[in-house]
């Protein structure tokens, strides 16, 4: 397996990958052979069944799936070159498919654009996730387990193993740091196809790891995480380990975030540097309010965290925000402005979200949630969010039943890119799970209550 950027040339291409994404941001594809690539394929698509990705009722589930070659990349493989291409969906009439998430976070940007408040959004991913050199898990009516197992000193199997302190991985060098040329591999494939990563380390936990992006464009930023977390899967299984972006995959150890550290920008300059609090601007500081409104309410986090096991991961004590505040420096915030940063070149973190979130889906709602502070000039400090003393009476909904009945109850704010019909689909979609996960025994409860 090697990857490397499209040349424009097809004649070199043995099989075009059509990569559409489903309702959870998650990749699936459709490929033909080179005797079957045409202008006609490229510029028309593919047909396709979009109720199996989770959209559409399935008597109106035929959409058509266009490849954007802005996003091409190559795959040399063992049986041919395969070029990789995400799409443009539409309806089979030739409309716009308004609840796909590209379509999502690009009217999202185009919003801001036609309101005159901002002509880019740019954002800076970072990306969190667990290595695990062996996974087993089941679940039937009468028996539920998970073992996992790391290198470095994570399952029985790596007890005798030296090992380091298993909350002291933070930016660990080798040989402690097991996944080091691993990283190594997942940087050159991913800068070889255009994803800019800045810089990679050990996080935190034993067998967690972290990539960061540069600044992107929005819309641009949330392909590129769709794409990395498929290609960071492919060069784990190729090197016989197994990656997972779960929130909270052990317990007791730190957990996974998808931070996004963001800014508005206009005639090219970024608009959030300023005389006000922390060195930011009117604006940024209303932006900055209603991102912790709408998380307050749980509605914006049904979108950046919108698993069962996101609520496992926002618990106090591991740098993973359970409150609507905004610091400079902290790691405990929930916004924050990093304190490394110079004069003038202010911006915020977001530091709530996680990879269980369609990256499409989340940016365009923090996105919305930003702009709805600003046209109702939020105020941060004012409403409490700047108070340490404060922070403990403004915590999160903290299961994913209390975020989706706030999404339920404050979601006017998304209503100018969420269609209601897209809302009330995926409140349906996540209710279902929490009651699946909700609704079992768990090993733990057996621990605490078999003999009660």
């Amino acid at each position: 397996m090697k990857f490397f950027s499209f040349n424009g040339d097809l004649d070199q291409i043995d099989y075009l990958d059509f990569m559409m994404l489903d309702i959870y941001g998650s990749i699936r594809s459709v490929t033909i052979p080179k005797g079957y690539i045409s202008e006609k394929v490229l510029r028309e698509g593919i047909g396709f069944d979009a109720s199996n990705y989770g959209f559409a009722d399935v008597k109106q589930s035929d959409m058509v799936a266009i490849p954007d070659m802005a996003t091409a990349f190559a795959e040399q493989r063992p049986d041919g070159v395969i070029l990789h291409a995400l799409c443009n969906v539409r309806a089979m009439d030739g409309s716009v498919f308004v609840h796909y998430p590209r379509n999502i976070i690009s009217d999202t940007v185009d919003l801001f654009r036609s309101k005159g408040i901002a002509d880019e959004v740019r954002v800076l991913m970072e990306l969190e996730f667990h290595v695990l050199e062996d996974v087993n898990y089941a679940t039937d009516f009468a028996h539920a387990y998970f073992r996992v197992q790391s290198a470095e000193g994570i399952g029985p199997d790596y007890y005798d193993l030296p090992r380091f302190n298993i909350h002291r991985g933070y930016h660990r060098s080798y040989p402690d740091d097991r996944y080091f040329d691993l990283r190594n591999k997942m940087v050159e494939a991913l800068s070889a196809i255009g994803v800019p990563v800045k810089y990679h380390h050990h996080e935190v936990g034993a067998a967690q790891l972290e990539l960061e992006f540069d600044f992107l464009p929005a819309a641009e930023a949330a392909d590129k995480v769709a794409i990395a977390k498929w290609v960071i899967r492919n060069i784990a299984k190729e090197n016989n380990v197994f990656v997972t972006f779960m929130p909270k995959p052990i317990n007791k150890t730190p957990g996974n975030g998808m931070h996004v550290h963001q800014f508005l920008e206009k005639a090219g300059v970024s608009i959030f540097p300023g005389e006000e609090m922390f060195g930011l601007s009117d604006t940024a500081l209303h932006y900055t309010a209603g991102l912790l409104a709408h998380s307050l309410s749980g509605s914006l986090l049904a979108f950046s965290n919108p698993s069962t096991n996101s609520y496992k991961r926002l618990v106090p004590g591991y740098e993973a925000p359970v409150c609507a505040t905004l610091a400079k420096a902290s790691r405990e915030a929930s916004v924050r402005v990093p304190g490394y940063l110079g004069r003038g070149e202010e911006r915020i973190e977001y530091r709530t979200g996680d990879a269980t979130a369609n990256c499409h889906f989340m940016l365009a709602a923090m996105l919305l949630a930003g702009l709805d502070g600003i046209e109702r000039k939020l105020d941060p400090e004012r409403m409490g969010y700047t108070d340490a003393e404060q922070a403990g009476h403004k915590r999160f909904p903290l299961n994913l039943h209390a975020v989706l009945d706030g999404l339920e109850s404050d979601h006017d704010y998304l209503n100018p890119i969420f269609a209601d019909d897209l809302i009330r689909l995926w409140i349906s979609i996540k209710r279902n799970e929490a009651a699946h996960v909700y609704h079992a025994p768990t090993p733990e409860e057996y621990e605490l209550y078999f003999n009660c």
